[in-house]
């Protein structure tokens, strides 16, 4: 499609792509950026990793709380979703593969790269959504289909975020391990709506995973 973040850049940081062992699709929050969610990789110190990092129109991938009717949210959501699907391109033209490729989010763009993973079932090199969870006013877990055939997914978030519901958490949950992902969930006593040295040291390792050569079995 040609949406709203269609004519967006695509940041770029990490090793060279074409000397890369693998690489992350890094999904920003609303209000933020492509360099700020770029500035958290260094947090990882992975070598070996090669990072794309799309750019939503005006700082958000779409308007309304990822709660709202899905229609509300148009054409920002699904302009989104194609945005990741870019960037996952983008790697795999440089020649790694997608069973290399971990997918991460914060927030609102947890929320977009989970829903992209779900409706676009395949093996990931992995999928993080740090405060974030699937889209919609409701989620049925029974109307996502397919297998994500053992991608790692880690999800993230507060027993308290203001803006990420604990049971939305847990419905991602059920749905990932519904599309065989092998599923982490770690609920954080009173963390807010941010990022902690927990979740920092989990994705690290994730990515030391792919980089190492586990990623791909």
């Amino acid at each position: 499609m040609n949406g709203p973040h269609q004519d967006q850049p695509l940041v770029t940081a990490g090793a060279p792509p074409e000397a890369a062992e693998a690489a992350a699709v890094l999904v920003h929050g609303r209000g933020a950026t492509a360099e700020s969610i770029v500035a958290m990789a260094d947090e990882f110190r992975q070598r070996g990793v090669a990072y794309f990092a799309p750019q939503a129109a005006r700082n958000a991938w779409y308007p309304n709380s990822f709660l709202a009717p899905v229609e509300s949210n148009e054409p920002g959501r699904s302009s989104g979703l194609q945005a990741i699907e870019d960037a996952v391109e983008a790697a795999e033209d440089v020649g790694i593969p997608t069973e290399r490729v971990l997918l991460l989010g914060f927030s609102q763009g947890g929320c977009l790269a989970s829903e992209y993973a779900a409706r676009n079932p395949r093996r990931y090199g992995g999928l993080v959504a740090l405060s974030g969870g699937l889209i919609g006013p409701e989620v049925d877990p029974e109307s996502y289909q397919g297998s994500i055939a053992g991608t790692p997914v880690f999800l993230g978030c507060s027993d308290e975020d203001p803006h990420i519901p604990l049971e939305r958490v847990h419905e991602t949950t059920e749905t990932f391990e519904r599309l065989d992902g092998d599923v982490t969930e770690r609920i954080y006593e009173g963390m807010g709506h941010g990022v902690n040295e927990d979740e920092i040291g989990f994705v690290s390792g994730m990515l030391a995973d792919l980089v190492d050569g586990d990623g791909d079995q």
